[in-house]
Parts: C-alpha cells; sequence; structure tokens
C-alpha cells in the first residue's frame, strides 16, 4: 500500500494531501492547531489564511493570472476551492476566508484513505513525507529541520487590519476599481487631499512601533513591508505605493491627491480589509493614524495588524526542483509551501502540488521494498488518532532516485521556472520569491513592448504546459 505523510494543513499542505490521494496514496495528514496555534492564526481550519484574502490578479497576462492558469490545468484543489468561494475584488481573486477552507475540507473529506492527525509534529521521521508547516514553524520541528538542512533563514512580514463595513463613513468613500477592471464593486475608495494626507503621513512616521524579538528591517519582505517603514522612505512614497490614486476616479470625476483602497473580507461584505497597510505599529497607534484617514474616521477596527518572524529554508543549498531533499538517502522528504522558499499563497500551493506529484512517483520504489505499515490505532476519514506508532525507516539510494522519472513543467511555464529558481538560485543572497516573469527563460526574439513581451511569453508557457500536459496523461 502507498502511504505517506503530510505534515501541516495549510495551502501546500491541503493541495499536497489532495494530490496524494487522488493518485491512490493513503495520506496522514498533521495539524496542530487548534489545540496548539500560531502568532497569526486564529482558528483550526484546514488552509486558513492569515494575511490577505486575496490571491492575487487573475489576469492571464501577470505572472500570477499564469501561475494560476496553470494550477488549474494541473486540477489544483486550492484553485477550485477558491473559485468557488470568491467574492468581488475587480480583476483579484479574492475569496470569503470561511467559504474557503470549508471548501478545501470538503474536497479532502471525500477520500476515506485520508487521516487527520490532530497533533504537534516535533520529530521528523525517516518515512515519506511532505513537511509543509509555513514559515511560522518553530520549536522541536524547527530544530530537527537546521539539523536536516544545515540551517534555515528567515524574513518579517505583516497583516493589514481589518474594519467593519457599517463604521465607514460612506459620504467620504466611493466604490471604484482601478482603472475600472473587475467592473466598481471590487474596492471601496478612501480619498485624501493634499492637507489630509500631508496630517496622516506627518502622525504615521512618527507613530510608536510595537517591539518585536530579533526584528531587523533589512530582513521584511519587500511585499510585506510595514506602511510606516514604507513612508519613512520620503514623504510621496506611499502617493507612488498603496495610496497611488491613479486610475482612479473621484465623485467629482477628478483624482484624488491620494487614496486608501478597501477590499472585501467576506461575501457577506461586513468587513473590509485596508489594502497594503500591512503594519506593525501598535495596536493604539493604529486606531489613533488609520483614523486619520477621513473615511475611517469612526472606523471600528475587528482586527489589528500584526507583524511576525517567517522561517524557510536555503532552498538552493538543500532542495531540488521537485521539492525533495537533495542529500543521498532523503529523496522522500519534501519541504513544500512558503518553508520551501516561495512567497505567496497560489505559489505554496503550487510547491505542494509538485511535491506530491514526485511523491507518487517514489512511493512505489518504498512500497516494494518495505511497505510503510499503517500507525497503530488509526481511524480513516476526517478523523483524529492520538497514538503513532513508530514507522519503518526508509531510505532511497542516489541510483534509484535518479532512475524515477520526474513530474516537472517546462522551464518556459511560471511552475516550472518557480521550481527550478528554488533549486538553482545563488543560495548566498537567497530569499523567498514570488512567481514574476523574471524567472521564465528569455524569447528567442527580443520584444521590446512590454505588453506584447507578455503576450508572448504567456502564448509560450500555454503551449508548453498543454503540450506537457497532454504528454502525462498519455
Amino acid at each position: 500500500m502507498k502511504k505517506a505523510r503530510v505534515i501541516g494543513a495549510g495551502l501546500a499542505g491541503c493541495e499536497a494531501a489532495y494530490q496524494l490521494l487522488k493518485g491512490g496514496a493513503e495520506v496522514e495528514l498533521f495539524e496542530m492547531r487548534p489545540h496548539k496555534k500560531t502568532p497569526a492564526h486564529v482558528t483550526g481550519d484546514f488552509a486558513e489564511l492569515v494575511c490577505s484574502n486575496s490571491l492575487k490578479s487573475e489576469d492571464v497576462f501577470t505572472s500570477s493570472g499564469l501561475l494560476k492558469r496553470e494550477m488549474e490545468l494541473m486540477d489544483s484543489l486550492i484553485l477550485r476551492c477558491a473559485n468557488a468561494a470568491r467574492i468581488p475584488s475587480g480583476s483579484a481573486l479574492a475569496v470569503d476566508k470561511e467559504r474557503f477552507s470549508e471548501a478545501v475540507q470538503r474536497g479532502l473529506a471525500r477520500f476515506s484513505k485520508l487521516t487527520v492527525v490532530r497533533r504537534e509534529t516535533e520529530k521528523i521521521e525517516n518515512v515519506p513525507q511532505i513537511i509543509a508547516t509555513g514559515p511560522l514553524t518553530d520549536g522541536g520541528l524547527m530544530d530537527e529541520l537546521q539539523k536536516l538542512t544545515g540551517g534555515a533563514a528567515y524574513f518579517f512580514d505583516a497583516a493589514a487590519p481589518i474594519v467593519s463595513a457599517e463604521s465607514i463613513d460612506y459620504e467620504r468613500a466611493f466604490f471604484q476599481s482601478r482603472y475600472g477592471k473587475g467592473g466598481d464593486g471590487g474596492y471601496l475608495n478612501c480619498p485624501l487631499d493634499k492637507d489630509e494626507y500631508g496630517r496622516f503621513y506627518e502622525e504615521l512616521i512618527a507613530a510608536e512601533c510595537a517591539e518585536i524579538r530579533d526584528f531587523e528591517e533589512r530582513a521584511v519582505f519587500s511585499g510585506c513591508m510595514p506602511v510606516e517603514i514604507m513612508a519613512k522612505r520620503g514623504r510621496d512614497t506611499l502617493r507612488f505605493g498603496p495610496m497611488r490614486p491613479v486610475g482612479i476616479r473621484g465623485i467629482d470625476g477628478k483624482r484624488p491627491y491620494a487614496v486608501v483602497q478597501l477590499r472585501r473580507e467576506n461575501a457577506g461584505g461586513t468587513m473590509y480589509n485596508l489594502v497594503g497597510f500591512q503594519t506593525h505599529l501598535k495596536f493604539g497607534e493604529q486606531k489613533r493614524v488609520f483614523s486619520l484617514i477621513p473615511a475611517l474616521k469612526n472606523a471600528e477596527f475587528l482586527r489589528f495588524g500584526v507583524m511576525h518572524r517567517n522561517s524557510y529554508v536555503l532552498a538552493p543549498a538543500v532542495l531540488k526542483e521537485t521539492f525533495a531533499l537533495k542529500a543521498e538517502g532523503y529523496g522522500h522528504i519534501f519541504i513544500a509551501g512558503q518553508l520551501s522558499g516561495v512567497e505567496g499563497y497560489v505559489e505554496s500551493a503550487a510547491s505542494g502540488l509538485v511535491a506530491a506529484k514526485n511523491m507518487l512517483r517514489i512511493l512505489p520504489e518504498l512500497s516494494d521494498a518495505q511497505p510503510f505499515a499503517p500507525s497503530k490505532g488509526t481511524e480513516t476519514g476526517m478523523r483524529s488518532h492520538e497514538n503513532i506508532a513508530n514507522a519503518p525507516q526508509f531510505m532511497l539510494s542516489r541510483e534509484t532516485v535518479s532512475n524515477i522519472s520526474q513530474f516537472m513543467p517546462p522551464p518556459e511555464t511560471m511552475t516550472g521556472a518557480l521550481c527550478r529558481h528554488i533549486a538553482y538560485a545563488e543560495a548566498k543572497d537567497f530569499q523567498p520569491m514570488n512567481s514574476n516573469f523574471g524567472l521564465l527563460p528569455p524569447l528567442e526574439k527580443a520584444v521590446r513592448d512590454k505588453k506584447k513581451r507578455k503576450e508572448e511569453y504567456v502564448r509560450r508557457a500555454g503551449a508548453a504546459m498543454d503540450e506537457y500536459i497532454k504528454n502525462e496523461r498519455k
């Protein structure tokens, strides 16, 4: 019997579990929540989104949109559930967090070969497994990873505040998506004139931040930079960043001096997220400073922004493009999700998908040599058990691994390019990576026009992925 473990029920872990189950494997899915929570999680739900509720743009001519298209072709559970739980958000794919988690859990619950283990994992046993515990991994498991990989690194990221919809002043706010993309119901805009922006800016850069152990500004991930740090780079930095008024026309038909965009946090539209306002200001300071935004003068803050340290392994030194460990004898242990060095919701799910498809190719080799005995006291289905027996040990030789064909989309695809970057980037300067067109190989013929160049990248990637999937199905 083919059997594997998945450690962590986040986006990567749930996607990996689904791909393994669909491929006929028996899966033990370990999740420590709700018995033990992290600094960012609130529930014990599968695939809980802890920062934004947006999975970025669906426009296929963006790197994120291209990655989504490829994952849909590979039958991604996460993408299917996100589409089922979507809420209006312009050209972005935003979801109702609760509905999304429920959809993911239902998608896994239909498999009888799934066993859910609600307990913390502190030891890495030498058995087939995908470790997808996320960037908040700590304690004994982090110590084990340090030993197994020879070291890891970290960065900081932050979440933005959430306000109550009924507390917003709608006489000072209006619905409109930037450039009208996705209709006018996607974003709620809170404009500021020059004087209002000036007062807000001065108070923001003078506000008091919360203390975070080991905090280093240089270790802040650029995609999640706190708004107060960004503001200190220059008075107009925010006006060219999250508060840029480009593509927005106010009620009077004129472009505001600056604008704060709010995005729906749930399907009911009762909560709104301050887009781009990740912060680690003290809670009282967040209330004081963000209330200077006219439309949020009387805003009720349902959740304040928080900042936390995220860990990841130095992937180029320790992982293959399949997300398996490079060390000989450990080719059946994979690290996926943000812990592997990818950054972003969709990228994390993609890594879990690729890891699982490659695990499925390794499991028969292990099963033939030494069956993975069922754990004692297990129950099948979406239920938990407490007594996990010591599993038998496995070793895959370098020769055996080299003879196993890999699941690896071509480098011209966004999925394949991201996987190869994780494995072959310079380890010394490695940092978490989002999908982006810069990862793709150059076009055969240079295209100067930026829009046409992206179109050509997308055309080439689509053709390469379609051909790869067609050959995989033969």
